[in-house]
């Protein structure tokens, strides 16, 4: 017969190892983040039920440096300016729907390597609106789009081997993209237009982009912007899949 004090010990480790083979996998109802397993929280999306979300992307980087850029697959956030509770630095409140759970340097620091950001005319400045007709008004403005891409200027400068792509909704008047940016220090990192491929051609090798630093890759939704400010016109170099 096993001893009682050895019979014990097993039952004590078999108990204490229920709560991880029950916690919850990626995509399961959950009510906090303990019911999650590692890596995970609980959270919600437009009022949905709470799921099990991975923290974290797997890094592409884990794949080495050495393929061209466009062979890897890079998180993206969608309006990723438009934070949850969020007030308009105008002081007003905000009725603009919203997208995300972190601000831009959380979200950069959790793996997102792609932000899609609205800019708009408002105030005799450049601003992150949420709006709609093409006009920014005090109830859809988030707040000046030199914070955001000053966070933005902040990771890079402290993650030398990161790269970042932005993409632009742009209501915005000639000139003033170009203000904003020289302002905010990101052209440092800039990556010139006529070094992107034409035609659908690869892109240099990530690693040659991290060593030349040209880390930031910035594209407008307005066409005419690409000969005039140098800023890549979206459709010129990306396809969007859509599903039905």
């Amino acid at each position: 017969m096993m001893p009682r004090s050895l019979l014990f010990v097993l039952l004590t480790l078999g108990s204490a190892s229920i709560p991880f083979s029950l916690a919850a996998s990626v995509g399961d109802t959950c009510s906090t983040n303990g019911d999650c397993g590692a890596g995970m929280r609980c959270g919600g999306c437009g009022g949905g039920s709470s799921i099990c979300t991975q923290i974290r992307p797997i890094d592409p980087e884990t794949q080495g440096k050495g393929l061209p850029f466009n062979r890897y697959s890079w998180l993206t956030t969608h309006n990723s300016y438009a934070l949850t509770g969020e007030s308009s630095a105008t002081g007003s409140p905000l009725i603009s729907p919203t997208n995300q759970e972190d601000n831009i340097t959380s979200q950069l620091q959790n793996g997102v390597r792609g932000l899609m950001l609205d800019m708009y005319d408002f105030e005799n400045d450049i601003w992150l609106c949420h709006s709609f007709g093409g006009v920014c008004y005090n109830f859809t403005a988030f707040q000046p789009a030199i914070n955001v891409l000053k966070e933005i200027q902040a990771f890079l400068a402290a993650n030398p081997s990161e790269v970042i792509t932005i993409f632009i909704e742009d209501y915005t008047a000639p000139g003033g993209l170009t203000r904003v940016f020289n302002a905010s220090g990101l052209m440092t990192y800039w990556f010139p237009v006529s070094q992107m491929p034409k035609n659908g051609g690869d892109w240099p090798l990530l690693s040659d982009m991290i060593s030349k630093n040209q880390r930031l890759l910035v594209f407008t939704s307005k066409s005419k912007k690409e000969a005039a400010e140098g800023i890549a016109y979206e459709w010129n170099y990306v396809v969007e899949n859509q599903c039905k």
